[in-house]
């Protein structure tokens, strides 16, 4: 082989490994091109503190917009969040003047929701119609009780309360607290109440899809699964028809609260804003397998009443 036909065979590989690299390069840019345009379209992180999506379901607080596709979809971290374990989190403590309750007779149950430098907090966002929601019910989850305290100007917040039998309750605070710059927090704490005295405490129910209140029957629709948003629908009865008066209520035409045996932990649902076949419909994902107490309120004819469920999550 001449020289000349060293350097044409050398020309040539050379050119070839020039287009392998440029391809290469190129290829490397579409990549981080398309990986910029994705990133872009993805809601910030803690972006939102709740409000409606374009589906029309409404989000708790900390919760940003999201999708729900067909019968469920991933949990996501959001999703399956768990409240009230503790009656300090988030840079919030919950702060009750006393945790002692006489049993059956009335007494304030008065609090403050204090920062970590120790002031309280006396700017809240409205969720769902109020700035402060408020669950009270005992350990073997009997005496549930969805009240909405007042506050004072130093931020003290105060309502009657009246723990009818004896034993340790739970009390949590569900809130949005907003500060000087106007961002929002969300926060569930809980605190343990004491009414002393012999407690019995009462086995968990048997999962079943009906329950009766005041004369209404009311069912629910739905397999919530373990870390998948899935639907439930309630529907309401009176005499063995369907109630078409249901009213709306906190903003929409019902309320739930998901409250897991054991710890108690804190589940957040989503409602629907509209009913839904004339049902009402919520989105639920539960952390983990178990037993959990579901608490439908629903309003009629200016009367809110509750139904309460077991559900069993294999």
């Amino acid at each position: 082989m001449s020289a000349k036909q060293i350097r044409s065979g050398l020309d040539l590989g050379s050119l070839r490994l020039a287009l392998v690299l440029g391809g290469l390069v190129l290829a490397l840019l579409a990549g981080f091109a398309i990986g910029r345009i994705d990133t872009g379209a993805a809601p910030a992180a803690g972006g939102s503190v709740g409000g409606t999506a374009d589906d029309g379901h409404l989000h708790p607080p900390g919760t940003a917009p999201h999708e729900h596709a067909g019968n469920g979809t991933t949990g996501s971290a959001a999703d399956s969040a768990v409240g009230g374990l503790s009656l300090s989190a988030g840079g919030f403590t919950l702060v009750p003047s006393t945790t002692s309750y006489p049993v059956g007779r009335q007494q304030d149950l008065r609090f403050q929701v204090r920062r970590a430098d120790r002031t309280a907090v006396t700017d809240f966002a409205v969720v769902h119609e109020k700035p402060m929601h408020l669950i009270v019910v005992r350990r073997d989850l009997s005496g549930f009780q969805h009240l909405h305290p007042s506050m004072a100007p130093d931020g003290t917040w105060s309502i009657p309360l009246t723990l009818p039998e004896a034993g340790i309750w739970r009390a949590y605070a569900d809130f949005t607290a907003r500060d000087d710059a106007g961002r929002e927090t969300a926060s569930t704490l809980g605190v343990d109440l004491v009414a002393a005295g012999d407690y019995a405490p009462r086995p968990l129910p048997v999962a079943v899809r009906e329950a009766t209140v005041d004369g209404f029957t009311v069912t629910y629709e739905g397999t919530p699964q373990v870390d998948a948003t899935q639907p439930l629908l309630f529907r309401v009865f009176q005499d063995g028809s369907p109630v078409g008066g249901i009213e709306r209520y906190l903003g929409a035409y019902g309320h739930l609260v998901a409250l897991r045996q054991g710890d108690l932990g804190y589940v957040h649902v989503h409602p629907e804003e509209q009913l839904v076949g004339g049902a009402v419909k919520f989105w639920l994902s539960v952390p983990s397998p178990g037993s959990y107490r579901l608490f439908f309120d629903f309003q009629v004819a200016g009367v809110v009443r509750t139904a309460e469920f077991t559900l069993t999550v294999p």
